[in-house]
């Protein structure tokens, strides 16, 4: 077994503090790069083979896949501020502005697409054309949803009553129809919190539609890789944290964290002990609880409380093009969200859908037969180009645990970055970063630790500054 004890008076070591960082996905690749722009030399452990988290790729014969279907939006700040960190900016443009065509596998013909969109116009204008104009939805039921939505606008988010509520009732209690939740409520809410109105925090609920839809006309504009995942949060990642001179290490589970008693940390891989100034955990919530030594928090069983929510994404390659959009939601039919995978999944004929089915408990489970059984008729009723095009090839993939469970409530159970043990600092997207599972909040909690750890090393923060304004 080997010791690497990464210290300033170490001879024949370079002067400075040493930080750990376990976990590859984006909170941790994020605070990697934070601590090493700021000078202090990093080792990145990931017990997997690759970078990325929940946000990967993987080859299928010739295709290149990613695990699921990721979006983010012109106010996700600190995901942006990633993209030009890793140089991957160009590689996953945002919409000039929001459009969203919205399919109701149920409406009645020349009635069955809608759009929501915005104009130029101030907050809350930019979104009345679109809203005025909405054929999925009543008259008298549009205007209820104008009126939900300035009293969500009202919402104070820094309220905590608010994440005892569940938005289901808010919204019943504000007029919202079944209809109105199903075509426009859930319609964007289940996609950013994985979760059925009825399902989730009010304060999540009121954080993502205030900052996306009511805090500037472009903050909702949509953007998406049109390369694989794996190339962001991977490869060019890599890049980013060996050029920042990080020590990363994949197929590496740490096995446990204790403190030293020189003011110090170890960290136990196999094979292999690393001594360290700061350590952030960037993994789980499970995993960080069986992780953590004794004392680190008030209450780590808390950890143990916040509930996990799935993700179900049906992969479908036709013989030939059936999509002209590069996305749709749909109403009337179990599908929610297609995406048109096929350039960026190098596939040289035909087309590749990529359905995203968040909030997926009930068919998470279910047998592929089934599955195919019953979404490739219901893209026939949604893309009548579909009806006689051969399907090439039909699978699934599956996160059974995507997301943390973004139920009324789970705000009380989500940990800061500091911990109580100095020098121990936690990350990822289930942390109190405000926001719902999403990457945006990923990356934030990466900063967050980041900069709680710079601090106490008295290490410069100007350049997380940027981040940190522009995120608020």
């Amino acid at each position: 077994m080997s010791d690497v004890t990464q210290s300033a008076d170490t001879p024949g070591r370079p002067e400075g503090a040493a930080a750990v960082v376990v976990g590859g996905g984006l909170a941790g690749i994020t605070a990697a790069l934070a601590l090493a722009d700021a000078g202090v030399r990093v080792t990145l452990l990931e017990g997997r083979p690759r970078l990325g988290g929940l946000a990967f790729s993987f080859q299928r014969g010739d295709l290149t896949v990613d695990n699921g279907q990721h979006v983010y939006l012109r106010c996700c700040t600190a995901y942006r501020w990633f993209l030009d960190r890793v140089d991957a900016a160009s590689l996953a443009p945002l919409q000039d502005r929001l459009d969203v065509p919205v399919l109701d596998a149920e409406g009645k013909p020349g009635r069955r697409l809608g759009r929501l969109g915005r104009t130029a116009l101030p907050v809350p204008l930019h979104l009345a054309r679109s809203l005025a104009t909405y054929p999925h939805l009543s008259l008298a039921e549009r205007a209820k949803v104008g009126r939900a939505a300035l009293a969500l606008k009202g919402l104070d988010l820094a309220d905590p009553a608010l994440d005892a509520q569940n938005f289901g009732s808010w919204l019943a209690e504000h007029g919202q129809s079944s209809r109105a939740v199903e075509a426009l409520w859930d319609l964007v809410g289940v996609a950013t919190l994985n979760a059925v109105a009825q399902d989730a925090s009010l304060g999540l609920a009121a954080m993502v539609f205030k900052t996306g839809l009511l805090s500037d006309p472009g903050a909702a504009d949509i953007g998406w890789a049109r390369v694989p995942l794996g190339e962001l949060h991977d490869t060019l990642a890599r890049k980013a944290l060996d050029s920042a001179g990080v020590r990363t290490e994949v197929r590496t589970r740490v096995t446990s964290i204790s403190p030293n008693g020189n003011g110090r940390w170890d960290v136990q891989v196999p094979g292999e002990r690393i001594e360290a100034d700061t350590v952030v955990l960037a993994v789980p919530q499970r995993e960080t609880h069986d992780l953590l030594p004794e004392g680190a928090l008030d209450a780590p069983e808390r950890l143990l409380e916040i509930g996990t929510a799935p993700i179900l994404n049906v992969h479908v390659v036709y013989d030939r093009k059936v999509l002209g959009k590069p996305f749709f939601a749909a109403l009337g039919s179990p599908v929610q969200w297609v995406f048109d995978r096929t350039e960026a999944s190098g596939l040289r004929e035909g087309q590749y859908l990529a359905l995203s089915q968040s909030a997926a408990q009930e068919e998470i489970d279910t047998p592929v037969a089934d599955l195919r059984e019953r979404y490739l008729p219901e893209l026939e009723r949604l893309l009548p180009a579909t009806r006689g095009a051969g399907v090439k090839d039909f699978f699934v993939t599956r996160e059974r645990t995507a997301t943390f469970a973004p139920t009324p409530g789970v705000g009380r159970l989500r940990p800061g970055a500091r911990t109580k043990a100095p020098g121990l600092y936690l990350a990822g997207a289930w942390t109190a970063t405000g926001w719902p599972a999403t990457m945006e909040g990923a990356v934030r909690s990466g900063v967050s630790a980041a900069g709680a750890a710079l601090g106490a090393l008295g290490r410069p923060r100007d350049h997380l500054l940027g981040v940190f304004e522009e995120a608020a």
